[in-house]
């Protein structure tokens, strides 16, 4: 089974999408800041990360930038979302895909599973 890091300060947001992609087959890991998220890659294996442009701690380009300037998560599928358009940015620091919230949680089993090939 898959296994997804979301990383979003709004726990909300990640406790709704916990479940459905629970539901629709994934594990699902998470970090509220990006020092958690940073963390936590590299204690565990993951298969993607959905990642908010906008953290308590750091914005979300940091991370994926950090993450991509290391050799093991380069190939890493990244998605980040963002209520603004934030997209250039996402896109700059690594990341492969931007979906802008609000966004339908369905969509995002389909995208995951097109990332993982």
């Amino acid at each position: 089974m898959p296994r997804i890091l979301i990383v979003d300060d709004d726990r909300t947001t990640t406790k709704l999408l916990q479940t459905l992609l629970e539901l629709d087959g994934f594990e699902v890991v998470m970090a509220l800041r990006g020092e958690d998220a940073l963390k936590l890659t590299h204690e565990q294996p993951l298969d993607l990360m959905l990642i908010d442009y906008h953290l308590s701690d750091m914005a979300g380009v940091e991370v994926v930038t950090r993450l991509r300037a290391e050799q093991q998560f380069a190939k890493l599928p990244i998605v980040m979302t963002s209520g603004l358009d934030m997209q250039e940015e996402a896109l700059a620091a690594g990341a492969n895909r931007f979906l802008a919230k609000p966004f339908e949680p369905g969509r995002l089993s389909a995208l995951f599973r097109d990332l993982l090939g």
